[in-house]
């Protein structure tokens, strides 16, 4: 009976400060993420106005590379110069002229917390955020006595949460 007391009492202090500690952190993930939710609008982006001289002669899909534009499509080519609705490409001589709908540097800093890869150096954030937030799960199983209400009630909800998810992913 000790160590049930004693693993609970651990799992809720735990839970208790790490959730104070991850607060800010959880605040800056949930408005990044809502955030990207918008990502395919223009929502708080503004246009910025570029001019670049890069390598010659670069194929379509060489320039969305180097331009980094998802949605790059040449429309039209009048001599070496290649339109595009964001902008132009001389392959000539390599300079392009286009314009870009960025977030604000802040947020697009926020929003790149999703998306980090191992080799970032935010990625041990991303890594112990995630531990964390799995923590969380467990650790909210020795909030309440199993016997209780409360707990036979935060199970259902646990179910019908797991279950939504795993209905809006397979849609």
């Amino acid at each position: 009976m000790d160590k049930i007391k004693d693993t609970r009492s651990f799992m809720r202090i735990t839970h208790r400060y790490l959730g104070y500690f991850l607060a800010g952190i959880m605040a800056v993930y949930s408005l990044s993420g809502i955030l990207l939710v918008y990502r395919d609008t223009d929502f708080l982006k503004n246009e910025k106005k570029y001019e670049k001289n890069i390598a010659a002669n670069l194929s379509e899909k060489e320039l969305k590379k180097e331009l980094k534009m998802k949605g790059l499509e040449v429309e039209k080519t009048e001599g070496s110069v290649l339109y595009f609705k964001q902008g132009t490409y001389d392959s000539a001589t390599g300079k392009a002229k286009y314009t870009k709908k960025e977030l604000p540097f802040v947020l697009d800093k926020m929003v790149s917390l999703h998306k980090s890869q191992s080799k970032d150096a935010i990625s041990p954030l991303s890594v112990f955020f995630g531990v964390s937030l799995f923590f969380f799960v467990i650790s909210s199983f020795w909030m309440f006595n199993p016997k209780t209400k409360a707990f036979k009630r935060g199970i259902k909800f646990t179910i019908a949460g797991l279950i939504i998810s795993l209905i809006l992913l397979f849609i």
